[in-house]
């Protein structure tokens, strides 16, 4: 099955730092000046090339500078990124501990161990840590995201389901796509174990949520059929 949520995660993820950041900002503090190697660190994620980030980073974090939290989840996310999760886990798991950091960045270090542990399919962590996050930050929409895909990863569709109907998009086409979708496999499970009027009431929840879905169309023949 297509993973049906990632299409609104990049959506959710930029705007979920760009808030994190935002709400930063808004507080007062004395300017300090951005290490040049910052910004060639950053050149190197853009171009791809996470390796030189890494050994940029990594020099970065020995020194007392006043970006070493940000510089940890990215470091963090590199490494996730290159396939080594152990070490983005490590990065992040010390980061959470850090007293040093704003809940803005707490909830923000947390969204990154959620994807480590998404990664390593440590999917029972991931769903404990991701549900803590949501109670700090209920419109959190990269974490209610992530946490629908834990569930679809485990097939609790009911809790994807229930995930889904929380984000904020509205009745956009992809929200509603996906939610059919979710439907369209407790449809499924009802139709092989042959609860056919249960199987039929999900088939018109999925078509109610998208009434192009092909799936439930489909799904509804073979409902039909297997009356007879």
């Amino acid at each position: 099955m297509v993973d049906f949520l990632w299409l609104l995660l990049p959506v959710a993820a930029a705007s979920g730092w760009y808030g994190a950041k935002q709400s930063l900002r808004k507080r007062p503090t004395i300017p300090l000046p951005i290490p040049h190697e910052y910004f060639a660190g950053l050149n190197y994620i853009l171009n791809e090339q996470p390796d030189r980030a890494i050994e940029v980073f990594s020099r970065l974090l020995q020194s007392d500078n006043p970006e070493s939290i940000e510089i940890h989840i990215a470091l963090g996310s590199l490494f996730r990124r290159r396939g080594e999760v152990d070490r983005a886990i490590r990065i992040h798991q010390t980061l959470v501990m850090d007293s040093r950091l704003s809940k803005e960045q707490r909830c923000l270090a947390l969204l990154e161990l959620g994807h480590d542990y998404y990664r390593a399919g440590l999917l029972d962590r991931a769903e404990g840590l991701l549900k803590d996050l949501i109670e700090l930050e209920s419109n959190n929409e990269a974490a209610l995201m992530l946490l629908g895909a834990v569930y679809q990863q485990e097939k609790e569709w009911e809790k994807a389901i229930a995930i889904t109907e929380q984000l904020s998009y509205g009745n956009s086409h992809t929200k509603r796509t996906t939610l059919a979708q979710y439907y369209c496999e407790l449809a499924a499970e009802a139709f092989t174990q042959r609860h056919c009027d249960e199987a039929l009431e999900r088939l018109q929840q999925a078509l109610t949520c998208d009434p192009a879905c092909v799936r439930a169309s489909i799904l509804n023949i073979f409902n039909g059929q297997s009356r007879f």
